[in-house]
């Protein structure tokens, strides 16, 4: 049998669900901001990248060294 304590944690449940379902829609929403320079090398990331890819972080030298990585560790 359910008591008040069982109440009032699910109401704090779906308080902390509706809080985070908000955050994750308001991310989703905003846009993503390529950086100018490369997290990796620290070198320039091309426009044509940035536009092509928001939210770019690594150059494409870099991206190919990390997805290459990515897929040997993926086996």
């Amino acid at each position: 049998m359910a008591d008040i304590a069982d109440f009032a944690n699910d109401l704090v449940q779906e308080r902390i669900d509706q809080a985070v379902a908000a955050r994750l829609a308001l991310m989703s929403n905003t846009a993503q901001h390529s950086l100018m320079f490369c997290d990796e090398c620290d070198g320039p990331i091309p426009e044509a990248r940035r536009l092509a890819q928001p939210g770019c972080t690594l150059c494409i030298e870099c991206k190919t060294v990390d997805d290459q990585r990515a897929a040997r560790y993926a086996r």
